[in-house]
């Protein structure tokens, strides 16, 4: 009869410890009932889109031309603003041209002199051959009056010729623009001394419209492009500025380099684009993209909806038909205007997370709605 108080006791103290238990299941059953995270989601589909290929480049001119000084002299003006677009011809700096007007008198001076002196030679010469017909003159001051007449001749075209130097001299002292194209920072000023003992840079024009992009491609993706040469019309060489955004205008390929660097294993290449507004500048980096055909039967998704994870690799959150979901990697192509290709990972069908993952891990139930873009969602406003 003893043994009942402690076995009752016990039982007593069972209970109690198994009632924080149950407690503790109840709030901890009630923390995972919560209402699963809104998430906004698209359905993978597939479609038909231009297959391309985007290369780093940088942006070059058509032509460079360096101004500079042919005569020596004192610059008188500049003819020009600075960072202005010039037309070939004209007049950029003028060079005190008062030395070489001298010299051009000076040299049709002695070409007036030559011509006197060769007339006089001429007469000479005809009235030795009327003596000489008549026998009244020898042989041999015919030949010396001939003589006279072919230098006077030559020192005539001697002198035409240092009148000509002159006078180019003197057109060398007003600079032009050799090129039309945009013109950079003068490099002198009025009352500076140039082409003194060499040939001093006044001047940089350089020709942007069209403009060249230069870039380098791999040996096997340079193979693809060789046929995409000049006269296939309907190869599309786009440009994409830094910013992420077009060139409104499309180039065309001109040549792909027939070497390949042993250093990198790259082959250099060449397009050209129009840019009538100046709007690309020489120097600038940028990527071509060059269109290899069609792509049928491409999964694409907005380009949010793909992260990446600390080693790199491409991945987005998929929902099942438990609306629960699950983080898969995948394999992204190009970035076209609808999003990314994705070329693995990813079947139509498949529902992606755009907006919302950020909160999300694997396993996790979410209640999914229909992403809406900022367009979408803007024409639905009342």
């Amino acid at each position: 009869m003893r043994r009942m108080p402690a076995l009752a006791l016990a039982v007593a103290l069972i209970l109690q410890g198994c009632k924080p238990a149950a407690d503790g299941q109840a709030a901890g059953g009630s923390g995972i009932a919560g209402p699963p995270p809104d998430v906004s989601t698209v359905t993978a589909e597939a479609a038909t889109v231009p297959r391309t290929l985007d290369l780093p480049g940088r942006l070059a001119s058509t032509r460079v031309a360096e101004v500079r000084a042919q005569v020596a002299g004192i610059i008188q003006e500049r003819a020009f603003e600075e960072g202005s677009l010039v037309r070939k011809g004209d007049v950029l700096f003028r060079i005190d041209p008062a030395v070489y007007r001298a010299e051009v008198d000076a040299k049709s001076a002695a070409l007036d002199r030559a011509e006197a002196t060769r007339v006089q030679a001429l007469r000479q010469s005809e009235r030795t051959e009327t003596l000489l017909e008549r026998q009244a003159a020898s042989t041999a001051q015919h030949d010396i009056t001939t003589a006279a007449l072919r230098q006077a001749e030559a020192d005539v075209a001697s002198a035409k010729a240092q009148l000509a130097r002159a006078r180019i001299d003197l057109d060398y002292a007003t600079v032009r623009a050799p090129i039309a194209g945009r013109i950079g920072r003068a490099m002198v000023t009025e009352g500076a001394l140039v082409g003194q003992g060499e040939a001093t840079k006044l001047a940089l024009i350089q020709q942007v419209d069209p403009i060249f992009a230069d870039f380098n491609a791999s040996a096997a993706d340079a193979g693809r492009l060789a046929g995409l040469g000049p006269g296939q019309g309907e190869t599309k060489v786009r440009l994409v500025l830094p910013d992420g955004s077009l060139h409104p205008d499309a180039g065309r390929l001109l040549f792909t380099d027939v070497s390949v660097d042993p250093g990198t294993g790259q082959v250099s290449l060449r397009a050209s684009f129009p840019n009538p507004k100046v709007a690309l500048l020489p120097g600038t980096y940028v990527r071509v993209r060059v269109a290899q055909g069609e792509l049928p039967g491409a999964v694409i998704v907005p380009a949010q909806a793909i992260q990446r994870s600390s080693a790199g690799v491409a991945q987005v959150y998929v929902v099942g038909e438990d609306r629960t979901a699950a983080l898969r990697p995948v394999r992204a192509g190009a970035l076209t205007d609808s999003g990314w290709i994705v070329e693995e990972g990813l079947r139509a069908g498949d529902t992606v997370v755009v907006e919302g993952f950020q909160r999300l891990q694997p396993g996790m139930a979410v209640n999914p709605m229909p992403w809406q873009t900022a367009r979408t969602a803007a024409a639905t406003k009342p």
